[in-house]
């Protein structure tokens, strides 16, 4: 035994892609780390570069990179920051994805579609990532895309927390927007106490072009409604929800929220009469133009501190999660 050598402690490293450097930034402040300097930048073609300006050498990688606008653009600069990282000898390399690129393209609904939730999985490992990182999946099975670990983040403690400050559960109501979010819907009304109402939109047949009816299953009339999603886009279901709810003798309805995308024209349609209240985390970056009176945002960066630091120590991430995981 007298000729193995043990050398000393793990390091943590933390890198940052250009996209949210706030989130990153919090994320090494609540972990008392600094985020490692790195040379990215994107040339006048549009390739990107990115170089680590210390070594990386041995140590525990977090890439971290929120997927906003434009999307493929930070997609590539993590896959090239996870490759910078591998050619630099980092021992292990974990994405961190607050909001997963192309989760929504999760299954073949018709032929000849992709399943590029899938695709940008197989990027990530082919780049030499380790394990995934992500808050709020848009479907769970995008676990099993990726060949290795996948921690998967739930923002319910985070919004939870707000809720239960500010919402009585004798008058509340839990609303799932559609019948793909009843399950998640359902898991609110458990923990916070309070009955679930479903929306169920429907094509009217005796109206042509007509998108939908909205039917309420559950009891909203003189109550206040929290309806909750995993993302709001361009919130036009949202909106249409909020005002079937409000048509149907709803008080009140707040919207719960994990990821702003805010795709035009979500800022001004969210500003709707028919709801009161929009509050989302900041897994990804809200220019104030984005921003309005209604909007409360939440920070996501001591949830994922916590998990980081748990993956780091060889520590449970469920356990972060109180059995919901």
């Amino acid at each position: 035994m007298s000729g193995i050598k043990i050398s000393g402690q793990k390091r943590l490293v933390l890198v940052s892609g250009r996209a949210h450097p706030e989130l990153a930034q919090q994320i090494a402040d609540e972990l008392g780390s600094e985020l490692v300097p790195t040379d990215a930048r994107t040339f006048a073609n549009g390739e990107i570069y990115a170089r680590f300006d210390e070594s990386v050498r041995g140590c525990d990688a977090f890439v971290i990179q929120s997927h906003s606008t434009p999307i493929n653009e930070w997609l590539m600069e993590q896959l090239i920051m996870v490759d910078a990282l591998k050619r630099a000898s980092a021992k292990r390399i974990t994405v961190v994805a607050p909001f997963y690129p192309y989760a929504r393209q999760d299954k073949k609904g018709r032929g000849r579609e992709p399943i590029s939730a899938r695709l940008v999985a197989d990027l990530f490992k082919v780049a030499g990532a380790d394990r995934i990182m992500s808050v709020d999946l848009h479907a769970a099975q995008i676990q099993g895309f990726f060949d290795g670990p996948v921690d998967h983040l739930f923002a319910m403690p985070v919004l939870l927390e707000y809720f239960k400050k500010r919402l009585d559960p004798a008058n509340l109501t839990v609303v799932s927007p559609d019948m793909g979010r009843v399950r998640v819907a359902d898991n609110w009304s458990d923990k916070l106490g309070a009955p679930l109402a479903i929306i169920h939109k429907r094509r009217d047949p005796l109206v042509p072009n007509q998108v939908s009816v909205h039917e309420i299953v559950g009891d909203v009339k003189g109550r206040v409604c929290l309806l909750v999603d995993d993302l709001i886009d361009t919130g036009r279901t949202i909106v249409k929800a909020a005002e079937a709810l409000k048509a149907n003798g709803a008080t009140g309805v707040v919207v719960a929220a994990t990821h702003a995308v805010f795709s035009d024209p979500a800022v001004e349609l969210l500003q709707s009469s028919s709801i009161d209240k929009v509050v989302v985390t900041d897994t990804l970056p809200l220019p104030e133009e984005k921003r309005f009176e209604k909007l409360e945002i939440l920070s996501i960066a001591p949830l994922l501190a916590r998990a980081i630091n748990q993956v780091f120590e060889d520590g449970s991430v469920t356990s972060l999660f109180d059995g919901a995981a």
